[in-house]
């Protein structure tokens, strides 16, 4: 499902789920409004209604998530040979909202901490116990292994720097 709404001067397609950002709109981060300028709703796979100039009764329902500006904007003013050169900056002030419905159709289920946490328990639960202290073993033997590895690398540098010195050093001798 999909409606475009009109908010701020502008039109924007909307489905359940997404994250817009629309002109300022009065209110507080997690204040859910009402987009009542609807100006069409379809469906995939139909034909979608068409209001003149809005579809009646429909409202996409939304939360606002932040209050915010936008990247600043430089105004530059000059008037030839008169010596006139004005520079001023401005930031638009801008809402990001998530659609969280159409017409109360295409609810979004956000999941809760509390589901999430118990799904995480229960996977920590059916692993083997050893298979957890291989894993802690790994983790803890990775940053030694990594360590030596650059020990060893920066060993080798220094080496091949002593070689070239050693090598110039008879080169030059030589000459003499």
């Amino acid at each position: 499902m999909f409606a475009v709404v009109k908010t701020g001067g502008k039109q924007y397609r909307v489905t359940p789920g997404d994250v817009v950002v629309v002109e300022k709109i009065l209110g507080n981060p997690g204040d859910k409004i009402k987009l009542d300028h609807v100006l069409m709703v379809g469906e995939d796979g139909q034909s979608p209604e068409i209001g003149s100039p809005l579809v009646g009764n429909n409202v996409v329902n939304c939360l606002i998530l932040e209050q915010s500006r936008s990247a600043k904007i430089l105004v530059f003013k000059k008037k030839r040979r008169k010596g006139y050169k004005r520079t001023k900056g401005h930031r638009q002030d801008h809402t990001v909202l998530r659609v969280l419905d159409i017409n109360g159709k295409g609810m979004v289920k956000q999941k809760s901490k509390t589901e999430t946490t118990n799904k995480t328990e229960t996977t920590k639960e059916s692993k083997p116990k050893e298979s957890t202290q291989t894993a802690a073993k790994n983790l803890a033997e990775a940053p030694n292994e990594e360590a030596a590895s650059k020990k060893k690398k920066a060993t080798a540098k220094k080496k091949a720097s002593v070689k070239k010195k050693a090598s110039t050093k008879k080169s030059t001798a030589k000459k003499n």
